[in-house]
């Protein structure tokens, strides 16, 4: 498997190209934009049954690579279908509270006791997967105290908890709520960075 992300790392200026860095405008959170997030979050509190489809690239620092993405969740059960852009070869992630399973590894389906474990057993990267179930959506995770500013929209710009900065450089404002189409997601020395083409909510 680590040889194929090697191999995908060629393909990373593609996604890097179309999520090259912007200047974000970042106000401090003020009484409207505070209480604006916190009526998303209300309003998506119960969105559980959800698929979004784009591209995602993930780094540890050193291997990288970049795959088009289907994730969809239903509760807390879980299915990622991870596909390389040129070849087709394809990586699924399943689980649920219950463990996961990752197929289309070298050496057959490995498994673990959750998702976040088995990746970095695996694939020696850190993706914080319970975390970036509530940073898609673009709320805040729960468990824990994160700080938010905000741009001019009064949308979240940077959300920074747990030790990860997550930056949202585009939404879809058609949507109500508003979701992001861009989440950035970095900790040193990890990156995921995810641009969304479509979400379908249920």
């Amino acid at each position: 498997m680590k040889s194929s992300l090697r191999i995908l790392a060629a393909l990373t200026p593609l996604l890097l190209a179309a999520c090259a860095p912007q200047q974000l405008v970042r106000n401090k959170g003020d009484t409207a934009s505070l209480t604006q997030q916190e009526a998303r979050e209300q309003q998506l509190a119960d969105a559980n049954h959800w698929t979004l489809q784009g591209r995602l690239f993930v780094s540890n620092g050193r291997d990288g690579g970049t795959l088009n993405v289907t994730w969809a969740q239903n509760d807390d059960h879980y299915e990622f279908v991870l596909r390389t852009p040129v070849t087709g070869k394809s990586y699924r992630l399943v689980g649920s509270a219950d463990g996961a399973v990752l197929e289309g590894v070298d050496g057959g389906a490995q498994r673990g006791p959750d998702a976040e474990a088995l990746m970095r057993r695996t694939l020696g990267w850190d993706v914080p997967l319970d975390e970036l179930r509530a940073w898609v959506l673009g709320v805040r995770a729960k468990g824990s105290a994160a700080e938010v500013s905000f741009g001019d929209d009064k949308l979240p710009s940077l959300l920074q908890q747990d030790g990860w900065a997550v930056s949202y450089p585009a939404w879809d404002n058609t949507r109500q709520p508003p979701l992001p189409t861009k989440v950035f997601a970095e900790k040193p020395p990890y990156k995921v960075k995810l641009a969304i083409e479509s979400w379908s909510m249920q």
